[in-house]
């Protein structure tokens, strides 16, 4: 059956029209068009609809567009259940003898591999452990001396849970879901996963655009933080910038992230989780760069840039186990972002080279967010003229769709 580019290419030879002649007529150059032809970049609607228009298609070349774009999408979705449905049945065969040891283990291996991994089966397999953590609590089918490891193992996969549905974009559920992890955290007495949810917390309610509840809830964590132990200051230090960066105050943003780097200096013991409930150095660099990018540029864009790339480097070197990829790729936006703040449009469309290639599965809410606010920047009277802004904002649209 004939491809999209395909038919692209055979409507174009047969209107007697070079790459150069169709460029035009779809506003994008000659090198994007060849590249649409070939396979090598989604074409976006807009490209189709014009080259219809161009080549008197008469709506040929618009509706393959279409059906290859639900083919997609349906292929996306089948992945997604399949994955979902054999990570599940895969914790389901490991639970019939699964001790406390085990369990433990689950929720270490959980944590380091939703750094790597698409939400929803992180949120099956995260169900799946739970559910044995809950039905042990409740049948108290453990040792007394068990009891509070099985509450922080609860906490930290009703965690998870409220990962994953942010990811996805479900800000409430995210919020119940923390609320049972800082339950969890009451019950077992344990300070760490405490700090931990209320940074998690604030990250909700800074997806909601709420900075005030976002910067309570930080301050509040603070009172679960131990001196050198662990990275609970430094994540609630950075967050408390993320709030004060969104709420327009650059000084108290910048001091906050200084006093970040003065507690991961002071820090003596290590966290006693890493994956997502660790803070690693890349990740700190990471928070800095996604708070600062919400200022006015100029020196606060440096920084961000700075601190952007220095997260990207720092995964892309390090730990496979430390290498968060949906983080890496949000840093790649927060990048362009502070590029477009200094005028480099060019330098922000290599940044973003690596996220307009992602399949729809990888595509998490926070991509989407804020990619669009790029592409509204680029969209701005001051490059209307920029032709790289254009096709990128363009690229953009056609992720988001």
């Amino acid at each position: 059956m004939t491809t999209f580019p395909e038919l692209l290419r055979e409507w174009r030879q047969a209107a007697q029209m070079s790459l150069a002649d169709l460029a035009q007529h779809v506003r994008y150059d000659r090198t994007s068009l060849h590249n649409f032809e070939t396979g090598r970049r989604p074409t976006p609607l807009s490209v189709a609809e014009a080259a219809d228009e161009a080549t008197g298609a008469n709506g040929a070349l618009v509706a393959e567009w279409h059906r290859e774009d639900a083919a997609r999408r349906e292929a996306a979705a089948r992945h997604r259940v399949r994955a979902a449905a054999l990570a599940m049945s895969r914790d389901l065969s490991a639970l019939a003898d699964l001790d406390i040891d085990d369990l433990q283990e689950g929720v270490s291996a959980t944590a380091i591999d939703y750094l790597a991994s698409p939400p929803a089966p992180m949120m099956h397999r995260a169900h799946t452990l739970r559910a044995e953590t809950f039905e042990r609590l409740r049948s108290g089918h453990h040792r007394p001396q068990d009891r509070s490891d099985l509450y922080v193992a609860a906490g930290r996969l009703s965690g998870v849970l409220s990962y994953a549905a942010l990811d996805m974009g479900n800000a409430e559920e995210a919020l119940e879901h923390a609320a049972a992890a800082g339950r969890c955290a009451e019950c077992a007495g344990d300070a760490e996963l405490a700090a931990w949810v209320a940074g998690t917390k604030s990250l909700i309610a800074r997806f909601q655009g709420d900075y005030d509840r976002a910067l309570k809830y930080v301050r509040d964590g603070y009172q679960w933080v131990g001196h050198g132990h662990g990275t609970g200051e430094a994540r609630l230090r950075c967050g408390e910038a993320q709030c004060l960066a969104n709420l327009g105050d650059s000084r108290a943003a910048n001091a906050n992230l200084d006093a970040a780097e003065s507690a991961r200096e002071r820090i003596r013991r290590p966290d006693s989780l890493g994956g997502m409930f660790g803070f690693s150095r890349a990740k700190q660099s990471y928070y800095a760069g996604s708070s600062l990018i919400w200022l006015e540029g100029g020196p606060d864009a440096q920084r961000a840039a700075r601190e952007a790339t220095t997260a990207i480097e720092l995964w892309q070197s390090g730990p496979a186990a430390e290498r968060s990829l949906d983080d890496e790729r949000l840093a790649h936006i927060y990048l362009a972002t502070a590029r477009v703040q200094l005028d480099d449009v060019e330098g922000a469309a290599e940044a973003l080279a690596p996220v307009l290639s992602l399949p729809v599965e990888d595509q998490i809410s926070w991509i989407l967010k804020r990619m669009e606010r790029v592409a509204g920047m680029l969209r701005s009277s001051r490059y209307a003229a920029n032709q790289t802004a254009s096709e990128t904002a363009e690229a953009i649209n056609a992720l988001t769709a």
